[in-house]
């Protein structure tokens, strides 16, 4: 996935791309299918749960990379940025095919309620991971099709049925995948601390940033402000600067793949803020420490 195209997608809010259906206001489920190869980021608001019918989805955050193929399923945590790459493959005619569920909380808890699902606190994180997709789970994606045709007349009653026919096949299918979703629901709002935390190192801009943590940019500057006692672009400008300072000292990693790896888009900009805070280009870091190594030898 390396040299991945700049194309960002904000999730849901911008999927124009896919066939949709909402409930009161809310982006429920979306399908999409097409061929060609496409890429790019999902900034992701909302819990998506994933499923590929044909072809192949790749998804990546940070060092962990999935690929789904054909009858497969992922779930993924929201407040996070995923980099995608998608695509039918040759023996179906390059036909990808997928459908996205976004899990709101609501939803979540009506299902536990009728389900008197018991699920067990867990402290640790939500690993990603790709799950297979059984013929019971396959006969309900089929049967969700028909709605599609017809989105706008659709009562939200019966959406809301249709979703949680989905839960309660999943619960079916794989308990522990059921405990994960769950798991999602008992997370407390995502912080501005966490979203910061979790993307300093991508490539993001603040508008991205106040996306994933639910609040306008004004909103997302003043509460920053609050924490941190710093302009929110200085504080995450110089914490990669200091990350791009740690990898040029301790590996091997060119000027560029620094630059990369630590958010930043390209190489001038880079060498320009580095020259301005560390008053040298940061290919005089590694010449230094080159030469630094010759002389001790």
């Amino acid at each position: 996935m390396e040299g991945m195209p700049g194309k960002i997608v904000k999730v849901p809010k911008d999927l124009v791309s896919l066939d949709m259906l909402k409930m009161r206001g809310l982006t429920v489920v979306g399908a999409c299918l097409y061929t060609g190869v496409q890429s790019g980021r999902m900034f992701l608001q909302e819990h998506v749960l994933l499923f590929v019918l044909e072809g192949v989805y790749i998804v990546k955050n940070g060092e962990e990379e999935h690929t789904v193929r054909k009858n497969e399923m992922v779930l993924l945590q929201k407040a996070t940025v995923v980099e995608y790459e998608k695509y039918g493959e040759e023996n179906s005619e390059h036909i990808l095919e997928y459908m996205m569920f976004f899990l709101q909380d609501e939803l979540l808890h009506e299902f536990v309620k009728m389900s008197q699902f018991s699920s067990v606190e867990r402290n640790e994180s939500i690993p990603a991971s790709v799950i297979p997709v059984n013929e019971r789970l396959l006969s309900y994606l089929a049967s969700l099709k028909p709605y599609f045709k017809v989105s706008e007349g659709i009562q939200d009653e019966l959406l809301k049925l249709k979703m949680l026919e989905l839960l309660f096949n999943i619960l079916d299918a794989d308990p522990v995948l059921m405990q994960q979703i769950l798991k999602l629901k008992q997370l407390r709002p995502t912080s501005i601390v966490e979203v910061v935390e979790q993307n300093i190192l991508n490539p993001v801009s603040l508008q991205d940033l106040a996306y994933l943590s639910g609040k306008s940019l004004s909103a997302f500057k003043r509460e920053f402000r609050k924490i941190y006692n710093e302009p929110t672009f200085q504080w995450i400008r110089n914490r990669r600067l200091d990350k791009a300072k740690e990898l040029l000292t301790h590996s091997e990693l060119s000027v560029t793949e620094v630059c990369l790896a630590t958010g930043f888009e390209n190489v001038s900009h880079f060498s320009k803020v580095w020259k301005k805070r560390f008053g040298s280009p940061p290919s005089a870091l590694r010449q230094g420490l080159s030469n630094r190594s010759l002389h001790q030898a």
